[in-house]
């Protein structure tokens, strides 16, 4: 018996609100600030604020980076003793302008300095990555497929179980170059 093909979890939309709303809190700036340094406008941050729309990937890391957060304080769903995954489970975000998704597995407990993500990837468009917070480091170790990865203009080609670390405060990309292209990011904070 073949398994039916499941569709990735999103984010709930609540979860994001609640995380925006006490980050932007926390940091004491306003909704005008937050949007003007992420690039977006005011009315989109409301409304995602509010537990509206359905933000993309891109939209995500540039507000963690206007609000100086590592992404997966937005998604850090609580933990239990232990924690199972499956494949093709999980809170997922999409890229917008590629056929890209990263799936958060563990953020960074008290600590700690790190996040996992699962990604999910298909050829076609290159996911081309603004920088991080200074200091962040991506690892990544490629599960199956081939990609391009790393700094822009430096991208390594990358087959199963190769691994790269590189600086991610600078633009980089990761560019599926077969189909069903996985990979396990580890996101290091400073």
């Amino acid at each position: 018996m073949v398994p039916e093909p499941q569709t990735p979890a999103t984010v709930p939309m609540e979860s994001i609100a609640a995380g925006l709303r006490r980050e932007r809190s926390r940091s004491e700036l306003s909704l005008s600030e937050v949007a003007r340094r992420a690039g977006i406008s005011k009315s989109t941050l409301s409304q995602l604020e509010a537990g509206k729309g359905n933000p993309s990937l891109e939209t995500l890391w540039a507000l963690c980076v206007a609000l100086g957060i590592p992404f997966s304080r937005l998604l850090d769903p609580p933990r239990p003793h232990i924690q199972v995954i499956r494949a093709g489970e999980g809170a997922a975000v999409a890229a917008a302008e590629s056929d890209y998704r990263a799936t958060l597995l563990s953020a960074s407990p008290p600590g700690a300095r790190r996040d996992v993500y699962r990604i999910d990837a298909e050829p076609g468009t290159v996911r081309a990555s603004d920088p991080h917070m200074p200091g962040v480091v991506e690892h990544i170790l490629l599960a199956c497929g081939r990609a391009l990865v790393g700094i822009a203009g430096e991208a390594v080609e990358l087959g199963p179980g190769d691994y790269i670390a590189y600086p991610a405060d600078v633009p980089h990309v990761f560019e599926a170059l077969v189909p069903s292209t996985r990979a396990v990011l580890v996101l290091e904070h400073p």
